[in-house]
């Protein structure tokens, strides 16, 4: 198996796990506080990274424009986290990672408006195949 097909599935397994740990985790508490503590792991989990691959020598190279669109970047990302354990606390799992992972529709449309970027046809032809999936699911 090639390395691009093992972190492919990877990822996969990586999405499907936060989800049903996130559930569990936020059983009890308020899920504004279950971000919080998520978001410091990951800010933790992100430095070590920087460290270990010894991405910390380019900081200095990295410009104003790069900076506030991370930055904006990381304020949607937040958001996005906060309605994510939000729903996730009220709802079912099963019901809530499905409609989150329509956000492909929405990245794909707004991409196309603000990058410029075209879906080629096998691409269209799998969108449509998630949203009809996604809408099965949620009969």
């Amino acid at each position: 198996m090639t390395v691009q097909k093992r972190l492919f599935l990877s990822n996969i397994l990586m999405l499907v796990i936060p989800a049903v740990l996130a559930k569990i985790g936020i059983e009890h508490i308020n899920s504004t506080l279950a971000t919080a503590i998520r978001t410091v792991v990951v800010l933790a989990f992100s430095w070590l990274m920087v460290f270990v691959v010894g991405s910390q020598n380019t900081i200095g190279q990295i410009t104003g424009s790069t900076l506030l669109f991370l930055i904006l970047s990381g304020l949607s990302t937040g958001l996005s986290w906060l309605c994510y354990y939000r729903a996730l606390q009220d709802g079912l799992a099963s019901v809530v990672v499905p409609i989150d992972r329509l956000s492909i529709l929405v990245t794909i449309v707004f991409s196309s408006l603000v990058l410029k970027e075209k879906l080629s046809r096998k691409a269209k032809v799998g969108l449509a195949l998630i949203l009809a999936g996604t809408g099965a699911m949620l009969l």
